[in-house]
């Protein structure tokens, strides 16, 4: 008979005594209560901020040397990675395969309940073999209590490969041991909905995953200043978007940066080397890769 360890000792999983009576509240009551308990996730991502800022540098210099970042997770928490993932191409316009999110389940599991997949260590494992992962990546696993057997088999299989690995969980280490190279603890307390790891824990997820993935991405080149400098323009008001920045950036006209666009490719960051060195598309963009894509440094190559 198949031996079960019970998890109501997690921090995850306990009674938040501000809810015990949540079947009686108002409307205006539930509103004020999830108010109040949004707040600790800010307090959470205060308290990691430390160890983001390690997965942040962990990642960047993987990626800087050719390296993948993915996501692993199940359920919530791997819808979460998933969906992370396929913002990075049209807000930063990077390949695919550059972040991936893997949830238990595949495709299927984002729209349908797939919770009992989570349970198969070997099955996080064999996805990491699937996805060819090398010493070059980065793997972050994403699980709200910090048991889910699928996240732990995906990283030990991703250690065991080399990859860097980054755990994120929203339980103390002292109630979860994982080692990885990176531990993220979100604490956010016991849920209003007792075990809804959607909520709060699901919210500081979010908010972690925010804050890799940008500044990540920042620290690649993808901004100028706070602009999205290598936004996707896939349509229209991704256009008007890319086009906003150019003027702002530069103080042409709309006609201008419509026809400087068009001469860059559709590459914001080109047309702004462009603009600002009188270069053209093919020199603009030999010096841009001489300096791996960082506009700031390619403008002040030219001024020294």
């Amino acid at each position: 008979m198949e031996q079960w360890e019970s998890r109501g000792h997690l921090l995850t999983e306990q009674i938040n005594a501000s809810s015990q009576n949540l079947d009686q509240f108002s409307s205006l009551e539930l509103v004020d209560l999830f108010n109040r308990e949004d707040v600790q996730t800010l307090l959470a991502i205060a308290r990691s901020r430390e160890s983001l800022a390690q997965a942040i540098d962990l990642t960047t210099a993987a990626l800087h040397q050719g390296g993948r970042l993915f996501y692993v997770g199940a359920g919530t928490s791997g819808r979460l990675g998933v969906l992370d993932a396929a913002e990075c191409p049209p807000t930063f316009c990077t390949p695919p395969e550059l972040v991936q999110g893997i949830i238990a389940g595949g495709a299927g599991a984002l729209v349908r309940s797939s919770e009992d997949l989570e349970d198969q260590a070997e099955d996080g494992a064999n996805v990491i073999a699937l996805r060819q992962i090398t010493h070059k990546d980065v793997v972050v696993g994403i699980t709200a209590g910090g048991t889910t057997p699928y996240v732990q088999g995906a990283l030990q299989a991703a250690r065991q490969r080399g990859a860097k690995t980054v755990f994120i969980a929203c339980v103390p280490v002292d109630q979860v041991e994982f080692e990885a190279d990176v531990d993220i603890r979100l604490l956010v307390g016991p849920e209003i909905l007792a075990g809804s790891t959607r909520l709060k824990a699901g919210t500081v997820t979010k908010m972690a995953l925010n804050i890799l993935s940008t500044s990540v991405m920042v620290k690649l080149g993808k901004v100028y200043g706070n602009r999205m400098i290598d936004v996707a323009v896939t349509n229209k008001k991704l256009q008007d978007r890319a086009l906003r920045i150019l003027m702002d950036l530069t103080e042409i006209n709309r006609e201008e940066a419509e026809f400087l666009l068009e001469k860059s490719g559709k590459s914001v960051k080109l047309a702004l080397l462009m603009k600002w060195t009188g270069l053209d598309a093919l020199s603009s963009q030999e010096l841009l890769d001489q300096h791996q894509g960082q506009l700031r440094q390619a403008v002040l190559s030219l001024k020294k």
